[in-house]
């Protein structure tokens, strides 16, 4: 059976990067879906319905009444969605779905690997774990050209103030030797997510953005690493 496509009004923008917005979709009246932190749901324009584009829901299980989702300028969604999206805009609304779960278990690592806006469902990730007060431990580990590319920077740091289980690590791919940045520098690999693992039974491997991304994630942990495909979830934008 289909799902039902809801119409949703944006309550809220946000725009975190000059390409990047963040939008607050509220749900109508009587509507309480029961969904994970980690799935995604499906937008298209009223008058566009051929059109539709899946987002992650950066906004938790536990954030009730509205979805968060973060777009990137690309593509014709991202593009209409980035400069024209409004307060008051009507978008149709998929419901949630999706496997991207995070294992929320206590003597559990979760090492979470991004490029661009594949950050997105770390965020949530992070929220929820960070409201309940569990003891999991989130790692991400986040790959962008330049230090102006890092979304949800400053919530990532305040999440980190209030989770002691919860990092954010930076590497800049394309950043002049001149240009100050006290982070790591390169692309991620293999040396670089081993260093943040203690037990490598007692991790799941989460990767998410672009297909190339996730590929070479997928590579070093399970062929560099050593982790079985089980402890290896993946999320692609295509």
């Amino acid at each position: 059976m289909a799902k039902p496509t809801l119409e949703m009004t944006i309550e809220r923008v946000r725009m975190d990067l000059p390409d990047t917005k963040t939008l607050r979709l509220t749900w109508p009246d009587g509507y309480d879906p029961q969904f994970k932190t980690g799935q995604f749901i499906t937008l298209h324009w009223p008058e566009a319905t051929d059109y539709k584009r899946a987002y992650s829901l950066c906004s938790c299980a536990l954030d009730r009444g509205y979805f968060d989702v973060t777009v990137k300028r690309e593509g014709k969604m991202g593009t209409r969605i980035v400069d024209w999206a409004r307060v008051g805009d009507k978008l149709w609304v998929l419901p949630p779905a999706g496997k991207f779960l995070p294992v929320y278990e206590p003597d559990t690592h979760l090492v979470c690997i991004a490029g661009g806006s594949g950050v997105t469902p770390f965020r949530a990730f992070a929220r929820e774990s960070t409201l309940r007060g569990l003891t999991t431990r989130i790692t991400i580990l986040y790959s962008v050209r330049h230090p102006g590319e890092i979304i949800f920077q400053d919530e990532f740091r305040q999440l980190e103030a209030a989770n002691p289980q919860f990092r954010l690590l930076v590497t800049c791919t394309r950043l002049a030797q001149e240009q100050p940045w006290e982070g790591r520098r390169g692309r991620i690999d293999p040396g670089w997510i081993g260093a943040q693992v203690e037990d490598l039974a007692k991790t799941v491997f989460y990767a998410c953005g672009s297909q190339g991304l996730v590929d070479a994630a997928e590579e070093m942990v399970v062929r560099h690493l050593g982790a079985s495909k089980a402890q290896m979830k993946t999320e692609k934008w295509w």
